[in-house]
């Protein structure tokens, strides 16, 4: 942060602090924010994270590996103590270079699965609103979706297109 920026939060009362910090915590709630930065983690990946409670004035980097992704957090084990940091996404850089998704070309894109490809019984995943991996078994074929039991949750309606077939090696 510059030095201009500073002077001028330091200059500002605690109601239009209170109003700031209530924007940008709203902008670094917002979910399709979340949606972009998950998009360039994955598990065992390093990455560098802010570290809030080191001492001073200056927010300091550390690094670590991505042991865990939940809806509104990242669990990263810090490399130097071996501790573990649950960090809201906007703490987490982005690494230099990484892409959101790869591109394949059209001749080697997978094809959408359909209702032809499933039958009561088979094993699927499948990410929930909230980029939760489920696990389950296909329970009932509808039309459109598929019903899937999850292992100790409530019956889950899912399109095909979102399936993914397990196999048990």
């Amino acid at each position: 942060m510059d030095t201009a920026t500073l002077e001028a939060l330091n200059r500002a009362n605690s109601l239009e602090l209170f109003h700031l910090s209530t924007v940008i915590e709203r902008l670094m709630s917002d979910p399709a924010r979340i949606v972009q930065i998950r998009l360039h983690l994955h598990l065992g990946q390093q990455v560098r994270f802010v570290d809030w409670k080191a001492p001073g004035a200056a927010l300091q980097l550390r690094s670590g590996t991505v042991v865990a992704m939940k809806d509104t957090e990242v669990s990263v084990q810090d490399d130097a103590t071996r501790a573990h940091w649950k960090l809201p996404y906007a703490a987490i850089e982005i690494p230099a270079g990484s892409r959101a998704v790869p591109q394949m070309p059209a001749s080697e894109a997978p094809m959408r699965l359909t209702r032809n490809d499933f039958r009561v019984g088979d094993r699927v995943s499948f990410e929930d609103r909230h980029l939760q991996l489920r696990v389950g078994t296909i329970t009932r074929i509808n039309q459109k979706t598929a019903g899937v039991d999850c292992d100790g949750e409530r019956g889950w309606r899912v399109p095909f297109g979102l399936l993914r077939p397990l196999v048990d090696l």
